[in-house]
């Protein structure tokens, strides 16, 4: 039997973020909700992703924090010339969803390898993998965090309180059914753009 998930209160890894980034954040209204990570590899979870306003504020937020995290991206993204290379550099890395199998153990064995040289690494996603309304959330970042046993970062994306940042991190037991309630619970009252295309926190 599997554990339930646990709650990491520690967050040992503090890192220096842009001071432009927030006071931009703060000019818009928003508040960051951040005070470090629990380790130097884990998965950053952003939800809810209604709009095509999450990604500029989710880019400003990361560079608020200091966090030089990786995502994945629709590979269609990263084949015009300037918006490919420009994805790349502020961490996008191409997926063919048609086959997007084997990024999970490609990405395992890169936080397996960033644990063992103690260095940093963190995947950034928004589970949903649409802005449209989708029946649930797709199951690679679950995958990443139980096989590479690294943590995940709960980040609001809260329109409704015009709050952006980490509310808690987990470590996953491994039970879908319990860690995926536990996941629903914490975001529970988070509020996107376009509130009616959330996805419910589920997998699919």
């Amino acid at each position: 039997m599997s554990p339930p998930p646990v709650e990491i209160t520690e967050r040992r890894v503090h890192l220096r973020g842009s001071p432009m980034a927030a006071i931009v954040l703060g000019m818009l209204g928003w508040r960051v909700l951040w005070n470090g990570l629990p380790a130097r590899q884990g998965v950053l979870v952003v939800y809810p992703h209604t709009s095509n306003w999450d990604f500029p504020v989710g880019l400003l937020a990361k560079w608020a924090f200091g966090i030089d995290c990786v995502f994945w991206g629709k590979d269609s993204l990263f084949k015009l010339p300037l918006i490919g290379r420009w994805m790349r550099w502020v961490g996008g890395v191409p997926v063919n969803r048609s086959a997007s199998g084997g990024m999970v153990g490609a990405m395992v064995a890169r936080m397996r390898e960033a644990r063992e040289q103690d260095r940093m690494l963190w995947l950034a996603l928004a589970p949903e993998g649409t802005r449209s309304r989708a029946p649930g959330w797709r199951s690679g970042f679950y995958r990443v965090a139980v096989e590479a046993q690294v943590p995940v970062a709960l980040v609001h994306l809260d329109f409704g309180r015009r709050v952006i940042g980490v509310h808690s991190c987990l470590m996953l037991g491994g039970d879908a059914e319990a860690d995926m309630a536990e996941i629903a619970r914490r975001f529970d009252g988070v509020q996107g753009y376009r509130p009616e295309l959330a996805a419910p926190i589920r997998l699919t």
